[in-house]
């Protein structure tokens, strides 16, 4: 036998089912909330569903959520310790701003900040024209990497978000880019910061975030703030709990910290935390070819053991569990022996390492006292 051969178990048997649905038993409909937004949308990135929208599809301006794509493409193009010259053509832009000037200098990672912390409108022009050219390049580049996630309704203008009629997203959209920018762990970083502090030319300075999300709801993760007069108040929000990320989005919203707050925590209310020993093995036994015990003790750690689930995950979880048949050699207590995967639509939802329970070597059965 291969040592290396997948264990696939595919959980549609009757009594998993039966298990999960007991452990959901008594979980209320969901949420019911009411947004005062235009439009809204609140979504799972891990498992690709929406668990509410209104309104979704309706393109409608961003204001500055537009600066999401911004700083993923200045992420993902540029060098952030590189720094750069301001040009006359980044200077005096109209709404927020950090107020740079011609001849400035700064790095590329301060100017990302500074568009999200601060929406500095300066900045993400700076940014722009860095890695497009000028404004014009640079939009090209952010309806390209939108056409690649799949974003049929958003088009891109501008690298700010200021008013224009061919500047234009939904709230799904909007939502499906917000989740896709945090799987870039320094876009997270960056939208879950709240204060930072750097230098333009040798002048100190701070940039506050302007997301209140951060502090009013539990492991808030970001995302970013926008308005103007005609796209009104547009809110991305996000939060990362027990494993889970749920991504919200209002666009013209004149209520939209409470509208936020309450998609976050009702949507996040329809998961459940289940012990993993409840719907598959926890513990393993695998053969070992020595002479002596004859087999290795594997397990999943205590503190990996549980998994946050969504009512709808019943419908297609499969657990997929990778382990050689045969250890051939020694391990240590805690050494990683395979992994154990929960999928759902061949999306992972958790995995975990299946690890040694305790010492084994094949000199074990030489060195064993009689």
């Amino acid at each position: 036998m291969k040592d290396n051969k997948k264990i696939i178990i595919a959980f549609i048997v009757f009594s998993m089912l039966l298990s999960l649905l007991a452990i959901f038993a008594g979980a209320r409909e969901a949420p019911t909330w009411r947004s005062s937004a235009r439009a809204s949308a609140l979504y799972d990135p891990t498992r690709g569903i929406f668990l509410s929208e209104k309104q979704g599809d309706e393109r409608l301006p961003m204001a500055s959520t537009t600066k999401i794509m911004t700083a993923l493409i200045a992420i993902e193009r540029s060098d952030p310790d590189v720094v750069i010259t301001i040009p006359r053509e980044a200077v005096g832009i109209e709404g927020s701003s950090v107020y740079l000037t011609e001849g400035d200098t700064i790095s590329v990672r301060d100017l990302i900040y500074s568009t999200m912390l601060a929406s500095a409108n300066d900045a993400a022009t700076a940014l722009a024209i860095h890695i497009g050219g000028d404004v014009h390049g640079f939009a090209e580049i952010m309806n390209e990497r939108a056409y690649a996630m799949g974003l049929t309704n958003t088009h891109y203008d501008n690298p700010h978000g200021l008013d224009s009629e061919e500047h234009y997203t939904t709230a799904r959209d909007l939502a499906i880019l917000a989740g896709e920018a945090l799987k870039n762990e320094e876009f997270k970083k960056i939208s879950s910061t709240y204060k930072h502090s750097f230098f333009i030319s040798d002048k100190p300075r701070t940039v506050v975030n302007h997301n209140k999300l951060l502090s009013r709801v539990e492991d808030a993760v970001g995302v970013k703030t926008g308005y103007t007069k005609r796209c009104g108040r547009c809110l991305v929000g996000a939060i990362e709990r027990d494993g889970v990320l749920l991504v919200s989005v209002t666009l013209d919203d004149p209520n939209d910290w409470v509208d936020h707050e309450a998609m976050l925590e009702g949507g996040f209310s329809e998961y459940k935390r289940v012990d993993l020993a409840e719907i598959t093995d926890t513990e393993f036994t695998l053969s070992s070819p020595f002479p002596g015990k004859g087999y290795i003790s594997a397990n999943i750690p205590e503190s990996e053991r549980y998994a946050t689930l969504h009512p709808s995950d019943l419908d297609c979880l499969t657990v997929t569990v990778d382990l050689p048949e045969v250890i051939c050699y020694a391990v240590k207590r805690g050494d990683k022996l395979g992994e154990l995967r929960l999928e759902r639509n061949e999306k992972i939802i958790k995995a975990v390492d299946i690890v040694a329970k305790e010492d084994s070597s094949p000199l074990d059965f030489f060195n064993k006292k009689t």
